[in-house]
């Protein structure tokens, strides 16, 4: 069975506060002693996004 595919659009704001957020919580884990293998892989998977221009339409 296949996984859902779910997309997210963000502006540059909201994508520069995800990337500081999950920052923040890989320091948190490495201070805690705790594993950053997951927080290591989204982010490096919302840094490598395609910077993709849409319109919005408000109905």
């Amino acid at each position: 069975m296949r996984k859902e595919k779910y997309h997210i659009y963000l502006s540059d704001e909201e994508l520069k506060r995800v990337v500081v957020y999950l920052i923040n919580l890989k320091n948190k884990l490495i201070a805690e002693g705790r594993y950053t293998d997951a927080v290591d892989e989204l982010l490096c998977k919302v840094i490598s996004t395609k910077k993709k221009k849409i319109q919005v339409k408000y109905i």
